[in-house]
């Protein structure tokens, strides 16, 4: 899908055709809306397609008319598991293009003119909102995760089921996911701050300091939200796997204890002359004396502490 917007006194606009100042947004285009961009903005087609590869590297590219930004933003997958898409942001002389996989809430906020003091001929500035509302992102679904993990935990107290812990292997997969793409944008950010090839006014470099505070934070919350859910993994797989002991001790017990009286009925089973075998008390006797025995058997695994 191709958008063209352009700000104006009352807010966003969106446009027919390209425009000095405007900003063209693809989300998940085709080859042809890639060529007509391309062709109208100069940008190598095959910048173009990078960010529409799912394994791309975050990263910053200064060619001689154009600026390539690839950066990783959250999103959630078909199967509502938290993931990464790469997101390509170019900056040419006349204007701004962004392209993505999917639609994003990262630029969605921008196309319903839901953030303030946004203007999409000041390309600079425009850039550092996206990624800061990219770093804001980040926190939210790290929140978000932080809840579900909760819930999943208090499940986990009434019964140790595989699917809960399932769920908190894919919420802690989502955070390595996370916390490798977060470092990735961290290093663009600081290459951002560093180079001199993009013009930054005052206030744009204000920004993009907070960007990389909001980054760093994201970083933060990611590598504790990922330490707390691996030690409750651990701790439920170590609860698991004690509860299976006491359970498998128990049944070692009971076979224990129930073989005495089976040992004393196989003994006088057996096609040979055994005691009380002409008594008419004979068979109520060894019912008895088995089960004084298996009471006895099992008052000495009780004193053992074996229960």
């Amino acid at each position: 899908m191709l958008q063209i917007f352009n700000t104006v006194e009352d807010g966003l606009q969106e446009l027919d055709q390209v425009t000095e100042g405007c900003w063209v947004a693809l989300t998940k285009p085709t080859m042809e809306e890639l060529e007509t961009v391309s062709a109208t903005t100069e940008i190598d087609i095959d910048d173009l397609r990078a960010p529409l590869d799912d394994e791309e590297r975050s990263r910053v590219e200064i060619e001689n008319d154009y600026v390539v930004i690839l950066v990783d933003i959250p999103s959630l997958d078909e199967k509502d598991r938290y993931v990464t898409i790469p997101l390509g942001i170019y900056t040419t002389e006349k204007m701004i293009v962004t392209v993505c996989l999917e639609e994003t809430p990262v630029l969605k906020a921008f196309m319903n003119n839901r953030e303030r003091e946004f203007y999409t001929f000041k390309k600079t500035r425009f850039v550092f909102q996206i990624l800061y509302r990219n770093a804001t992102s980040y926190l939210r679904y790290l929140r978000i995760i932080d809840r579900k993990s909760e819930q999943i935990e208090e499940k986990l107290h009434i019964s140790q089921r595989n699917k809960e812990l399932i769920e908190l292997l894919e919420l802690e997969k989502s955070l390595v996911y996370f916390t490798t793409s977060l470092r990735s944008n961290e290093t663009v950010l600081e290459k951002l701050l560093r180079t001199e090839k993009i013009k930054k006014y005052p206030e744009d470099e204000d920004l993009l300091e907070d960007v990389i505070v909001e980054n760093k934070q994201a970083i933060e919350m990611a590598d504790i939200y990922s330490n707390i859910l691996s030690g409750t993994m651990d701790a439920y797989a170590s609860v698991i796997s004690n509860n299976l002991n006491i359970v498998m001790k128990v049944l070692a017990i009971i076979t224990i204890v129930m073989s005495i009286p089976t040992m004393i009925a196989s003994f006088w089973g057996m096609n040979v002359p055994v005691p009380l075998a002409h008594s008419a008390h004979g068979f109520l006797i060894l019912v008895i004396v088995s089960l004084i025995l298996t009471i006895f058997g099992g008052y000495i695994l009780g004193k053992k502490n074996m229960f």
